[in-house]
């Protein structure tokens, strides 16, 4: 409900965001770094201006939705084909060792068995919707290193949530339940199925005959991505997905040139100019410290090991494919943002920790209040260093004479 709090927030996001964004990039940083920041001051962690609500978390979502939409419009999806097998490398070595060292790191630090594999899960994430935002914002989302990301990070995508089913069900019966799991990977290749279906044989039909007549054009967009958003939903899938797949059949060469142009100028306009500065800051909203040795160190441990596990546990899955040091180092850095699918995550485990305990299923909890407040701030940081970090692996790799695909991109994005 639109009321005058909702509005005030807005206006106080917005009045913020644009300065510090552009204050950001006057220093060469991302513009999103800036409404990060903005989110962190004016949030419950700082001086407590604007606090989470339904409404800004609806408006953050929906300003994701849109940017989602969009980078399928700016991709190629026959790219993205072409680099499924790199993918399927990087995201299963993104995966499984951040999974796997924070769980050991969990166990050092005295969790349980639940909680260090929730931790585990926690540390395996990629947020794709931060990650198409960061390289939309270096020009490099065109590039193979950007297919590679953006595929990497749906498979991802599909692993987390196989992997969370296994240990809802372990924590609710006991045992895995392998026809949940088969459940699971049979609704996902059905999502799939319908999606290539429905690109291939049933857009193009209504985009031939598509109009810029009272926005038609967008209209039909909107459709086209709130189907394939409900699909994806229905198949247990981010919603955000069914909106990228959307935008990669929306393309330049089965409409009019000029209503490509029209759809893909309101879908940035709606998401990069209004929704996003309110996406980013709420992520800061989340952010609670706490200032003791333990947590402090805790988190610390936990975050390092999060950046260190999609380093290498990517960059390893590139490399397989040999691909070059630097492009591996870039792959890694580029996978490493958690965003808000972590603190999603995060409360569902929660809320299922506290029916158990009540119901004297479980005698400690899935995850412990520090548990929780240092992976939020690990996904904030990691969200927060993402964009840093993948820059300075590209500045790192075009500064030698032999330059890779993607430096022509970020140096004409840089001079923009």
């Amino acid at each position: 409900m639109l009321t005058d709090h909702l509005i005030i927030n807005l206006l106080i996001i917005l009045a913020v965001a644009w300065p510090m964004g552009a204050l950001f990039v006057r220093m060469g940083l991302p513009v999103m770094l800036g409404q990060l920041v903005t989110g962190l001051l004016l949030g419950p962690a700082v001086f407590n201006i604007v606090n989470p609500s339904e409404a800004i978390t609806f408006l953050a979502d929906l300003g994701i939705f849109f940017a989602m939409f969009y980078a399928g419009m700016e991709m190629d999806p026959k790219e993205l084909l072409e680099h499924i097998w790199p993918s399927l490398a990087v995201a299963i070595g993104g995966f499984f060792l951040p999974f796997a060292m924070g769980f050991w790191v969990a166990r050092i630090f005295g969790g349980t068995v639940f909680q260090s594999l929730f931790i585990g899960i926690g540390l395996s994430i990629t947020a794709i919707a931060v990650q198409a935002v960061i390289l939309q914002e270096m020009q490099i989302h065109k590039t193979r290193i950007g297919h590679i990301v953006m595929g990497a990070a749906i498979v991802d995508d599909i692993l987390s949530l196989i992997g969370l089913s296994i240990l809802l069900g372990l924590v609710k019966t006991g045992t895995v339940d392998t026809g949940s799991v088969f459940i699971i990977i049979f609704k996902v290749s059905a999502f799939f199925a319908f999606t290539i279906l429905a690109g291939h044989f049933v857009i193009p039909v209504f985009t031939r005959k598509l109009d810029d007549y009272n926005a038609k054009g967008f209209t039909f967009a909107m459709i086209a991505a709130l189907v394939m958003a409900t699909a994806a939903e229905l198949a247990g899938l981010h919603t955000v997905i069914g909106a990228f797949l959307a935008g990669q059949f929306v393309r330049k060469e089965i409409m009019h040139e000029r209503i490509y142009n029209a759809i893909s100028d309101r879908f940035y306009g709606l998401s990069h100019g209004f929704l996003m500065p309110v996406f980013f800051a709420s992520l800061a909203f989340h952010i609670h410290f706490q200032w003791s040795l333990s947590f402090l160190l805790f988190a610390t441990v936990i975050t390092l090991t999060a950046i260190l596990g999609k380093l290498v546990g990517c960059g390893l899955g590139a490399l397989s494919f040999r691909y070059s040091m630097r492009e591996s180092a870039i792959i890694g850095f580029g996978m490493n943002g958690r965003g808000a699918v972590e603190l999603v995550i995060v409360a569902v485990v929660i809320a299922l920790s506290n029916d158990l305990l009540a119901q004297g299923t479980i005698s400690a909890p899935l995850l412990t209040e520090v548990q929780f407040s240092a992976l939020v701030l690990m996904a904030f940081i990691t969200t927060m260093l993402a964009p840093l970090l993948l820059r300075w692996s590209v500045i790192k790799s075009c500064k030698g004479n032999d330059k890779e695909q993607f430096c022509q991109l970020w140096s004409d994005s840089i001079k923009k």
